[in-house]
């Protein structure tokens, strides 16, 4: 969906939508699914022990996966996106992927400066990087400049875009060690659920996304384009109120109670994206 809607973005008149531009976002949609294997993969290779006290149910903390495997999955999946990057002739994608790969390592790895998900500032700051500039930043300029040819820009709508990412990213990183605080404070990940509480950090993701979407009302009314007011408004209008009528029914004492509300940000991400293309 990300890919979709950025690349969506890039289009400025009717004639975009060609066989080339749906050819094109097929590429992508492939070579970025790749992309969030290796990702998503990567962190499990390095987090199987916290993992099987905090999500045992994952592939290989539960053992239904052998480490040989995994790194088999994951590291094939590294070169297929970087390939296909590389066949495409496209230097924003190729860039986008790289930067992307080293910021999932050093938010895992267990070495020396790295690990930065043990830092509650560190962490936060990785993931609205990774998932919120670098990566939708490769997907608008791959667009732009490689399948419409134009030059490299960065428009307002691409702005707003990847603020608002970013702050749905940074809530995300923050609500996700929300019900692992057992086994993070076991192994000496210093969340900031562990420092501050559960109740304190799901306060402050609720404020900052009902912050964030107030500031995207008050700039979609700035938009030129009576239709983009309207889209940007009333659909930031109705994600708030969605989401403070679902927060007040949290139990944050209830593994499954918080489960089913993370799953609900990421729906309320799912709509974004199909906002974002309508910011003008």
């Amino acid at each position: 969906m990300a890919v979709a809607s950025l690349s969506f973005l890039a289009v400025e008149k009717l004639s975009d939508l060609s066989p080339l531009f749906f050819i094109a976002l097929f590429k992508l949609l492939v070579a970025s699914f790749f992309m969030n294997i290796f990702h998503c993969g990567f962190n499990q290779l390095c987090d199987i022990e916290i993992d099987k006290i905090n999500k045992p149910y994952l592939p290989l903390a539960s053992g239904e996966w052998s480490y040989t495997k995994s790194v088999i999955i994951v590291a094939s999946s590294l070169l297929l996106c970087f390939g296909l990057a590389w066949i495409e002739g496209s230097w924003p994608l190729f860039w986008g992927f790289l930067i992307g790969a080293i910021l999932t390592a050093v938010y895992s790895l267990n070495l020396p400066l790295l690990r930065w998900k043990n830092s509650a500032l560190l962490a936060a700051t990785n993931i609205f990087a990774n998932a919120g500039v670098v990566r939708p930043l490769g997907y608008y300029l791959h667009m732009q400049t490689c399948v419409f040819k134009r030059p490299a820009t960065f428009p307002r709508p691409l702005i707003f875009c990847t603020a608002i990412l970013s702050l749905y990213f940074l809530v995300v990183a923050l609500s996700k060690d929300i019900p692992d605080t057992e086994g993070d404070e076991k192994f000496g990940v210093q969340s900031l659920s562990v420092r501050l509480g559960q109740k304190k950090v799901f306060w402050i993701c609720i404020s900052l996304l009902q912050m964030g979407y107030g500031a995207t009302i008050l700039a979609g009314a700035t938009s030129p384009f009576l239709w983009s007011k309207l889209s940007t408004g009333l659909g930031h209008g109705i994600l708030a109120l969605a989401l403070w009528y679902r927060a007040k029914s949290v139990d944050l004492k209830s593994k499954d109670s918080f489960q089913y509300f993370y799953v609900f940000i990421w729906k309320l991400l799912s709509i974004e994206y199909f906002l974002i293309p309508l910011f003008r």
